[in-house]
């Protein structure tokens, strides 16, 4: 019981030692809508959709990655099970293409051994370039930008060091 005790106190005091502050999931959300356009019929997966070519948004919307600055902001029906703990997610398609209304997103994890098939309703396209702006002015307006004329301590010179 002690040695619980003593674990959890740690991952406490760690948890509360990260720098960087995270998005909430609705604010996420937030931020791809506000960078994705009008709906579209569907778009053609370039190859195919590995762990790092997607990202969850909640459990009822996801972004796909096309190449590193073009993505789409796939919205689903309802509620998706397992999707924000996925490890990787299977898109239905037509010989490449991706529809709405009727393809579907399934979410893959090791504890769901039948995954929900979760409906596409709506494929918006999403300007990549614009989220990495947006995120990077969020983060300048947390921490505040760096003067250009700073100068970084490196540490001790060998000069700073008394003769003998």
């Amino acid at each position: 019981m002690r040695r619980l005790l003593i674990a959890l106190l740690a991952v406490t005091t760690l948890g509360g030692c990260a720098t960087t502050p995270t998005l909430t999931t609705q604010e996420r959300f937030n931020l791809y809508v506000q960078h994705a356009g009008a709906p579209v019929a569907s778009f053609r997966l370039a190859r195919f959709v590995r762990q790092t070519q997607w990202t969850p948004l909640g459990d009822r919307a996801l972004a796909v990655w096309t190449s590193q600055s073009v993505g789409h902001l796939l919205e689903l029906r309802g509620r998706c099970t397992g999707l924000s703990i996925a490890h990787t997610v299977e898109i239905t398609n037509s010989f490449g293409t991706v529809n709405a209304r009727w393809d579907s997103v399934i979410p893959r994890t090791a504890s769901v051994a039948m995954p929900q098939s979760c409906r596409i309703i709506r494929i918006r396209p999403l300007d990549g370039l614009a989220i990495r702006d947006a995120r990077r002015e969020m983060r300048n307006t947390i921490y505040g930008t760096r003067p250009a004329d700073l100068v970084e301590d490196t540490g001790p010179d060998i000069t700073d060091q008394p003769v003998n």
